[in-house]
């Protein structure tokens, strides 16, 4: 049975949920795979400053400004470059994650997958010193790629687009370690459902329109904005609020009840978003690689709203590209567009069958197949690369 171990970093919700989703196609297909935190083994004073800087970055305007400084500056397009800089990262954090030697010698993996830049640093910095002899792949959660992705030594790159593919030609990594896969997602968006089934499960109307929106990485004040207008709008539906673990955003919507002719329906943490997903005529969200992948994959047309600076950009840039949904820099908009949307039946349908041609509901199952079906060790660096990257 083959041994797989993946490795992430629980900054945002998306990475683990990646791992996990690969993790099921691994053992569905016969692997016995790992899921670790890497913020696990570090010690809590790292994980607990790490974890508060990701959050203040994420939820407030000064942060974001600062994230997009510091990934922009950072990104390099020359593919050395790339290596010499993520190599001094992965040395900068190996003394902070000083625990991984023991899970590495106590899994025995006999293939090990990064789903986080900080997974990608720690592995190919193991690779270097000769403590990894085993294949290496990458799965990137973004649908284009920050050079903070890219290490020396990788068996293939598991991207989420062709233009994430395009853009790593570009930057001079070889075509054939670039595989579009789709970003590994829950395996139960690849069964089919019936939206009326669907919306009579949950409680939904069937003949009305149904609006989703995401909110828990949304500024709460901003999220009781696009609720108010569309509460008190005068078109019939059901607007479903979801504040997964943002407990304070559930408390600024407590005191929101139906409009005149919009029904309120207000959920915190849930397990069936898949079901949310398959209901929805449109879906309001921020950009995350996880849930713009799997609302493509069900064909949810998309709203999309305040992207974190940086890489959410890039991901509400592909939607907006491909047809598949709208962004919005000003959530204050996002109500307003929300209806003329659902005035658009056409327009709606067109985007449905935009994101049909860009989703992967079996993304989880492709990659599996490929990390089982892969013979051998991978190559050393230079084999790849032919990059000198000390």
């Amino acid at each position: 049975m083959l041994r797989v171990l993946i490795l992430y970093a629980s900054l945002g919700a998306g990475h683990g949920s990646a791992a996990n989703a690969l993790a099921a196609a691994l053992s569905r297909l016969g692997a016995e795979p790992r899921v670790e935190d890497v913020l696990d083994y570090a010690s809590s004073v790292v994980r607990a400053t790490i974890t508060r800087a990701h959050l203040e970055m994420e939820l407030s305007e000064r942060g974001q400004q600062f994230y997009r400084v510091i990934y922009e500056r950072s990104n390099e397009s020359d593919i050395a470059a790339a290596f010499r800089q993520n190599r001094l990262l992965g040395l900068l954090t190996r003394p902070f994650l000083t625990r991984l030697d023991r899970l590495f010698a106590e899994a025995q993996p006999d293939a090990v997958v990064s789903i986080h830049p900080i997974a990608g640093y720690i592995l190919a910095l193991r690779r270097q010193q000769g403590l990894l002899d085993v294949p290496l792949y990458v799965v990137i959660t973004d649908f284009l790629a920050h050079s903070s992705w890219l290490v020396p030594g990788v068996q293939r790159y598991f991207l989420a687009s062709i233009f994430t593919r395009w853009t790593l030609e570009r930057r001079g990594l070889a075509p054939e370690l670039l595989e579009v896969t789709g970003i590994p997602i829950n395996l139960e968006v690849a069964e089919p459902k019936q939206r009326a089934e669907v919306r009579a499960r949950r409680g939904l109307p069937v003949d009305r329109p149904v609006i989703t929106l995401f909110g828990g990485g949304i500024e709460a004040r901003r999220v009781r904005l696009v609720v108010e207008e569309l509460l008190t709008s005068e078109m019939p539906g059901t607007l479903v609020t979801v504040a997964g673990r943002n407990t304070e955003l559930n408390q600024a919507l407590s005191d929101f009840g139906d409009g005149p002719a919009m029904r309120l329906r207000r959920l915190g943490r849930i397990d069936y978003v898949d079901d949310l997903l398959v209901a929805s005529d449109v879906v309001i969200t921020k950009a995350g690689g996880l849930i713009v992948s799997e609302a493509l994959a069900r064909r949810a047309p998309l709203v999309i709203v305040d992207p974190l600076l940086g890489h959410e950009e890039w991901n509400a840039d592909f939607v907006a590209g491909v047809g598949a949904g709208v962004q919005l820099r000003m959530p204050e908009m996002a109500a307003r567009a929300t209806l003329v949307l659902l005035q658009q039946p056409e327009r709606l349908a067109a985007m449905r069958q935009q994101a049909a041609l860009v989703g992967f509901p079996e993304a989880a199952l492709t990659i599996a197949r490929r990390i089982i079906g892969e013979p051998g060790m991978a190559p050393k660096c230079d084999d790849f690369h032919n990059i000198d990257v000390s």
